[in-house]
């Protein structure tokens, strides 16, 4: 209990904070710029119309970067940005400059990468006021204070975006200055200073109305209902993000209603009504995948994810963090990976499966030091120092639970340093270092009466009962163990408190629909009572002529529809099993069909082999389209041929690149052996091919082929056009044994060389230790069958 409490606050924290900055971004970035959807092709081809004028040529290029790829596709963006920023400093057209660092500021945002972000958007300053620009000079300035806060820099943050609005007043742009007073507010909101924020966000309200800006009164609603929310004001947050929700499919603002459903479910999961929080997260998702939004799905999926580990089905909660991964990993949100990362190690330590849990903790640790987030580092290190207490080594639990006490101090997050003092306290306690259990706990104490943290203040008050029940000291130990007694009855009634402020929730949901299913049931009625007026007249006389002729047939017409549909059905029901067997492994699919999903499994080991073919890009420009695919759709055939002879996995193409492995989904003594067999065999396979191609003077393909064994993950990507898949840093080596290799030849790691090196059918030739990318040097062999003596 005591090593989750900083973890369970901090994610959240994260998580909820994440989710507010990414509803507001794209509503105020989108003023800075208001483009309607066109055609992209038209777009660039505007863009590259050498006759038209530069002005019109860039305003071209900026509507294409904002309509198509600003908010799905950053990297994409910034390729273009890059084309613009070329032809206008060329030009030496400083507002087009301006404008191209200003989108570069946003897309270095949307990818967490605020230092340069903050390069591009204080550059594009310069240029602003070299043209004067004061309005675009406004825009930037928010987006300045945008990612000041963003980092936390709340001082910073607020004197740019008043900056922002004295210019916005100057110019009399009340767009702008609805903008600036948002932004002012979402600055109070995050500090807790929610009279504030409300005060900030109902000026900003009444611009929007006054300018018709309903997707801005939305928006603005929205956040007020964030508010409410974390005021525990359930009702009126659940009222503000329903109106917020009905204006926006109201204009059609899909991104906006994606983001209210999204908040919906948030209210609904809070309250612990999980079906309705996983059907409006559900929906949510279904307009983010129409978007495209990858960012916005990862976001959801993870919520998703944190639902199943809340009611214990860690499967689930694993399978939907995989699935936020893979989304985040696409796109390079590595602050979302670290936190993904952080909720997996949890699960995993749930489970008591503490290897994985200490791996992903410090795959989040690396990347929140990458990216110098020294909350979530904070908490990383609590959770580590937890882990490692679990498992006895108190050496470095103590190390992690001190650079937590380091950081938190540093930063102010007194709630965690909390956590972290009390589970020092106890660290120490299980260590019979009874006197520093007490300083840390005392201390721990304190503080958490000073936040009014009832929950720490308890295991506070039993860490100091226990630790002076074992010094002897049976007074002091009396009075903190009659404390653990009073703060364990204000626990239960503030639970029991929450459990009526949830019934009462429930009842006025339930009430609020009834009303709407009676006055929509009273139209329906009186609707079908009009019809039938019209109708019934002309029914009877036509249903008696038409009654007696349908049943005259009807027996034997449905007689023979269904003994043809049943055959059908069957028939239908085969070319299904065949397609599932071809995509999924026999056990797997079985699972599936069972069950409707299928859970992730961990590997001990695996061996995954990678092939490549070398030089495919220049020799693929010298054929076909239709000779290159025939070519290696040949290649590929035989590789699944020869997969299957040696039970091997084939787990999926990748361009040119073919992946297997051996050894799932069922786990064999022999994977090893035979992955390398089917390694050589397929080696063979095109040496032959090769020697047929150059005696008909075709081009033959050369291929490089490499295996790595160490663990992995295994499991079904997505939920539409899934594929079984694997996952793990063991597929990564393996990847890098393939490109380290050479023409003709397999090249193996040292794990995989030592249990195979005393097979008598392989020979082995070391390499020695070879650099590989983001491996460092690594050692390596090739291996080959043995020759016969």
């Amino acid at each position: 209990m005591v090593s989750f409490i900083g973890f369970i606050y901090i994610v959240r924290m994260q998580t909820n904070r994440a989710i507010f900055w990414k509803s507001l971004i794209f509503f105020l970035f989108s003023f800075t710029s208001i483009h309607a959807q066109t055609n992209l092709d038209s777009l660039y081809t505007v863009w590259q119309d050498t006759s038209r004028k530069d002005s019109v040529r860039i305003k071209a290029m900026d509507n294409l970067i904002w309509d198509g790829y600003l908010f799905s596709q950053q990297d994409s963006a910034l390729f273009y940005v890059d084309e613009l920023l070329d032809f206008t400093r060329k030009k030496k057209d400083y507002w087009g400059i301006a404008v191209a660092l200003h989108i570069k500021g946003i897309a270095f945002y949307l990818k967490d990468d605020y230092e340069k972000a903050l390069e591009a958007s204080l550059e594009s300053i310069e240029y602003r006021k070299k043209t004067d620009d004061k309005r675009g000079l406004a825009s930037t300035l928010g987006n300045i204070g945008l990612i000041y806060d963003t980092q936390g820099d709340y001082t910073s943050a607020l004197d740019i975006q008043k900056e922002s609005l004295k210019i916005r007043k100057e110019i009399n742009d009340k767009e702008g200055i609805g903008i600036a007073y948002a932004s002012i507010g979402n600055l109070y909101f995050l500090q807790a200073e929610y009279d504030e924020a409300i005060d900030f966000y109902n000026r900003s309200t009444k611009i929007a109305e006054e300018l018709g800006d309903k997707k801005g009164v939305a928006t603005n609603l929205g956040n007020l209902g964030l508010i409410y929310e974390v005021q525990g004001n359930y009702m009126a947050a659940l009222k503000a993000q329903e109106e917020s929700l009905s204006i926006r499919e109201e204009i059609n603002f899909q991104r906006g209603v994606g983001i209210a459903l999204n908040s919906i479910g948030m209210i609904y999961d809070s309250q612990g009504n999980y079906d309705r929080a996983l059907d409006y997260y559900m929906r949510s998702l279904e307009v983010k995948e129409e978007l495209n939004d990858k960012r916005g799905m990862a976001g959801i999926l993870n919520n998703v994810g944190i639902i199943y580990d809340d009611l214990g089905e860690y499967d689930k909660a694993i399978q939907y963090y995989r699935k936020s991964l893979l989304m985040k990993e696409d796109i390079g949100d590595k602050l979302g990976i670290a936190n993904t990362f952080t909720n997996v190690a949890a699960v995993y330590k749930a489970l008591k499966v503490y290897d994985s849990a200490i791996y992903y903790n410090q795959r989040s640790l690396k990347l929140k030091q990458e990216l110098g987030d020294k909350l979530g580092l904070g908490s990383v290190y609590h959770n580590m120092g937890s882990l490692y207490q679990e498992l006895g080594e108190y050496r470095k639990a103590m190390g992690y639970y001190q650079k937590s006490i380091d950081l938190t101090r540093e930063i102010g997050d007194r709630r965690n340093e909390v956590s972290t003092l009390i589970a020092i306290g106890m660290a120490s306690f299980e260590q019979k270092d009874y006197n520093k259990s007490v300083i840390n706990c005392l201390d721990a104490l304190a503080q958490a009466e000073e936040l009014g943290a009832i929950p720490e203040q308890e295991l506070s008050s039993d860490c100091l009962y226990k630790s002076y029940k074992a010094l002897g000291n049976s007074e002091r130990a009396l009075v903190y163990h009659e404390q653990v007694l009073m703060l364990n009855d204000s626990l239960k009634l503030q639970e029991t408190s929450k459990k009526l402020q949830q019934m009462e929730f429930a009842k006025q949901v339930l009430a609020d629909s009834l009303q709407q299913v009676e006055k929509d049931l009273q139209v329906e009625m009186a609707h079908q009572t009009e019809v039938r007026k019209k109708d019934r007249n002309r029914n009877l006389a036509l249903g008696a002529g038409i009654f007696f002729l349908v049943l005259s047939g009807g027996f034997y017409s449905r007689w023979r529809y269904v003994r043809k549909s049943k055959k059908i059905i069957e028939k239908e029901k085969d070319r299904s099993e065949n397609l599932l067997l071809n995509i999924l492994p026999s056990e797997i699919a079985e699972e599936l069909k069972a069950k409707g999903s299928v859970d992730a499994r961990d590997f001990d080991q695996v061996s995954v082999l990678f092939t490549d073919f070398k030089g495919f890009t220049n020799r693929s420009e010298k054929l076909s389209a239709r000779e290159l695919v025939k070519e290696i759709n040949q290649c590929f055939e035989a590789f699944d041929h020869i997969c299957g002879n040696y039970n091997i996995e084939k787990i999926k193409t990748i361009g040119d690149a073919y992946m297997a492995g051996g050894g799932l989904p069922v786990p064999s003594e022999d994977a090893v052996k035979n992955t390398v067999l089917a390694a050589l065999e397929m080696q063979a396979f095109m040496e032959n091919r090769a020697a047929e191609k150059k005696a008909t003077n075709e081009i033959p393909f050369e291929m490089r082929v490499g295996i790595h064994t160490g663990p992995v993950v295994a499991g079904i990507v997505g939920v539409k056009k899934f594929q079984y898949d694997i996952w793990g840093d063991t597929v990564n080596t393996a990847s890098r044994m393939e490109s380290s290799g050479e023409v003709g030849k397999i090249n193996i790691s040292q794990d995989t060389y030592a249990i195979i090196k005393d097979d008598p059918q392989f020979s082995f030739t070391a390499r020695g230790k070879i650099k590989a990318k983001g491996k460092g040097e690594v050692e390596m062999y090739f291996v080959a069958l043995k020759k016969a003596a």
